[in-house]
């Protein structure tokens, strides 16, 4: 493997790239819910129908990456990152150009299968580019690429899809696609792997109690995000009161807080992983309560909305890195295996807080996401307390790892 980067150098050029890639993988994912009346107009289909193109994408970042790991885990990493980003171009330039509705969903399902394996893999290797102090920064800043993504290229891809068309919105995220594909090609470095770890010791990596463990925490921990997120705009227009128009701006400043949350939980992983992931979830959960209060009141609303983003996104960071340093041995199922799990957690928290909006009312959605963030502390602190019951175990003079 290549020196990390040192000196003054915080981060090399290389994992700009990486960024780049999720970049476009989130605007890919995001897009089309700004598109759906355009594309079900164009194809002939009704917007529940539309809203499919939402779902099969979901499904297919959920059953992809792990099926897709379990598939290439010999390749050399960057040959596979390489080959993932040759899958996403090839997907987007179909979503482009599809005549009909079911090539359309083809095309979306075969663009999400790279999603989380793209992301997994990106992580592995940027936390292989840098100092062992600084991983959990480079991960934050593959991650970023998300964050931003929703902030500047979802608005952007929308504003292009409305005024040339959805298909121009596909067109640029596949010209995005191809720059990102000639910067892994070119600056990401090579890196030697001892040897490849065999399926069955990548599955038993991702089978480890810790990592369950640490899985669900981060399950949690997204199912309370799309809790909420997911209801956000009916929340700020029918309890605070806001105007249609004001909500954009406000869910601009939540991605904001978003990114701000990212690159600060990265920080904080990099100092102290576990005590810091454990602090962020019992803020989180304490800031998801305020919101009751605070959703009846604009500017606290507001206030507190930007808060809740960056408290939201700091524990993505640290349970990203806390499943590498676990599964160090065979990382690369586990990494991909978590952002299955996690778009699970955005599923399975949207379908609750739409089951309590159904049954309690909007203004109770809050105290369900502030439940799932308690649930996650919770899981966080079990993890604590079994890797020190599994230390004890250990025979004194028995060297052991810290994850």
């Amino acid at each position: 493997m290549e020196s990390p980067a040192t000196g003054k150098a915080r981060f090399p050029f290389s994992l700009l790239c990486l960024t780049l890639g999720a970049f476009a993988i989130g605007m890919t994912e995001f897009v089309i819910m700004g598109l759906l009346p355009n594309v079900a107009h164009d194809l002939g289909v009704t917007i529940p129908q539309a809203g499919m193109l939402i779902t099969s994408y979901a499904l297919g970042v959920a059953a992809g990456a792990p099926v897709l790991t379990m598939l290439t885990h010999r390749l050399p990493q960057k040959k596979l990152l390489i080959l993932l980003v040759c899958m996403f171009v090839f997907g987007n330039l179909m979503s482009a150009l599809a005549p009909t509705y079911p090539l359309l969903i083809a095309a979306r399902v075969l663009t999400a299968l790279s999603h989380g394996t793209f992301l997994g893999v990106g992580t592995i290797i940027a936390s292989r580019l840098v100092p062992a102090e600084k991983r959990a920064g480079a991960v934050s800043l593959v991650l970023a690429g998300l964050t931003i993504a929703n902030i500047v290229g979802v608005p952007f891809g929308t504003f292009v899809g409305q005024q040339l068309g959805w298909r121009a919105s596909f067109g640029a995220i596949t010209l995005l696609g191809l720059v990102a594909l000639v910067g892994i090609m070119l600056f990401i470095p090579v890196i030697r792997q001892d040897g490849h770890a065999s399926l069955a010791k990548e599955i038993r990596g991702v089978l480890n109690p810790q990592v369950l463990l640490i899985l669900l925490t981060g399950a949690l921990g997204c199912g309370s995000l799309f809790s909420l997120f997911t209801y956000i705009t009916p929340m700020l227009e029918n309890v605070t009161g806001f105007a249609e128009h004001s909500v954009a701006w406000i869910l601009v400043l939540f991605g904001i807080g978003v990114t701000i949350g990212n690159m600060l939980g990265g920080k904080l992983a990099d100092w102290k992983l576990m005590p810091a992931l454990i602090v962020n979830f019992a803020t989180l959960a304490v800031i998801l309560l305020l919101l009751t209060l605070a959703f009846r009141e604009p500017v606290l609303a507001v206030a507190t909305v930007f808060v809740w983003g960056v408290a939201a996104f700091g524990i993505l960071p640290g349970i990203q890195l806390r499943i590498l340093n676990l599964a160090h041995e065979a990382p690369l199922l586990a990494a991909t295996s978590s952002h299955s799990v996690l778009n699970l957690g955005n599923a399975g928290g949207a379908y609750l807080g739409g089951t309590v909006i159904t049954y309690a009312g909007l203004p109770h959605v809050p105290l369900l996401a502030a439940g799932l963030a308690g649930l996650g502390l919770l899981a966080a602190v079990g993890s604590v307390a079994l890797e020190r019951k599994l230390r004890a175990r250990v025979r004194p003079g028995r060297a052991t790892v810290s994850p």
